[in-house]
């Protein structure tokens, strides 16, 4: 509940600031949206929005008023405890030890453990994994072009992961390369978060069957965890069939034309926890489902609530990705409006965590798009996201070290203004 408030509060207080209002979803009731749900759902099965915009409203107030009084007298809930002395109450007794407390590094009772003394002294290395990253592979990759960038990345206030494609190296048979490269480089710069491994996974052409792609998965999460460990494994897709919401008409058609992306397969992906972060574009909402007279909103939100029906935020952080800001001249209106439609809408509907957006990007031919303008040039666009500094940490960007705008630290410093997260990318 809290960490509900907590991101209504935000979002509320970022559209605020843009002059952005964002209006109920449902004309009858804005708190129901049982209309998405599919003709055989059980009865009992309810969707209801938690807070409308006006209840988020009245909340942000409550703890904001009288210069925010209610939420400096909030406090912890009293402990439990339980006194061993009253009668009926029975504690457990025979446990190791004599009960009595104890310095950091003092001996325990006789007969017991040295109290944790470690079986290396000075400092040195006690345990070295055969098959993990050496000091040799660390220095190596911190040379990289990726590497420096890395180090330069770490030095804003971004948080850092780093951006690669392991699919191509799989289909090679060079996986085990592959990611022990890629790992060094997440092991050689302290401050990374973890590693995005594929993008666009099984919408593109790589795999052809989903045992491929289902092997990939699991042996480069295998192999990613072994040689990265305590670093976060994330993924770029996309699953259609969640714009449909409850067209079943629309459900068959789609499933037939991305066999590959079956959202069963990819919740199991989750479960087993292979993905600790699942990017999901947004690129097709506005076109894939005109057939059916889905425009992008209702198939945004269908996704929102399909995301949440499956739980897989509880397995996983949910992302949406977006590069239709980049390239696109917008005035200001423009822009504030697709702000409030493509960034403002996911987090209010609680379907993602982070909005991740593509700033910049060049295609086959050598066309750059972008969100700023050349050179760092403003545009209406870069100012609108400057100001949505309350939501500054939930929105990340990918950055290409081989391909700068102007230089790694100019580009860096501008990201940093707009971003609390960014992809590097790495060949």
């Amino acid at each position: 509940m809290r960490k509900r408030l907590r991101q209504l509060l935000v979002i509320g207080l970022a559209l605020s600031f843009l002059g952005v209002g964002v209006p109920a979803w449902s004309a009858d009731d804005p708190r129901s949206c049982n209309d998405l749900l599919a003709d055989d759902t059980p009865a009992y099965v309810v969707c209801t929005w938690m807070a409308t915009p006006e209840e988020a409203a009245d909340i942000a107030r409550f703890w904001l008023d009288n210069d925010g009084e209610n939420l400096k007298e909030a406090g912890p809930m009293d402990p439990i405890t339980v006194d061993c002395t009253e009668p009926g109450n029975e504690c457990a007794t025979g446990g190791e030890g004599d009960g009595e407390p104890r310095d950091g590094g003092a001996p325990d009772v006789d007969g017991a453990e040295d109290g944790g003394t470690p079986e290396c002294q000075d400092g040195q290395d006690c345990y070295v994994d055969p098959d993990s990253i050496s000091a040799a592979d660390k220095s190596a990759a911190q040379q990289t072009p990726a590497g420096q960038a890395a180090q330069a990345a770490v030095q804003t206030n971004m948080r850092l992961w780093i951006e690669t494609e392991l699919a191509d190296d799989y289909k090679a048979g060079k996986l085990a390369e592959a990611a022990k490269k890629i790992a060094a480089l997440a092991a050689a710069q302290p401050g990374v978060v973890g590693i995005r491994f594929t993008s666009q996974l099984g919408y593109n052409q790589t795999f052809a069957t989903a045992e491929e792609l289902d092997k990939f998965v699991a042996e480069t999460a295998t192999a990613l965890r072994g040689l990265a460990p305590g670093k976060k494994l994330a993924a770029h897709t996309l699953v259609p069939v969640f714009g449909c919401g409850a067209n079943d008409t629309c459900k068959a058609e789609i499933a037939k034309k991305y066999p590959l992306l079956d959202p069963d397969r990819i919740g199991v992906w989750l479960a087993k926890g292979y993905i600790d972060q699942l990017a999901l574009d947004s690129g097709h909402l506005g076109t894939e489902y005109a057939t059916w007279k889905i425009d992008a909103a209702e198939a945004q939100r269908n996704q929102a609530i399909q995301v949440r029906a499956r739980a897989w935020d509880a397995y996983a952080q949910i992302a949406v990705e977006d590069a239709s800001f980049a390239g696109a001249q917008l005035t200001e209106e423009q822009a504030t409006k697709a702000i409030t439609d493509r960034i403002a809408a996911p987090l209010q509907d609680d379907a993602a965590e982070t909005i991740t957006l593509w700033t910049r990007w060049q295609n086959d031919q050598g066309q750059v798009s972008r969100v700023f303008g050349e050179k760092w040039a403003p545009n209406a666009t870069w100012d609108q996201l400057k100001k949505l500094s309350s939501v500054r940490a939930r929105l990340a960007t990918i950055y290409d070290p081989a391909n700068p705008e102007v230089d790694l630290a100019t580009d860096l410093k501008n990201l940093s203004e707009v971003f609390g997260q960014v992809y590097l990318h790495a060949a």
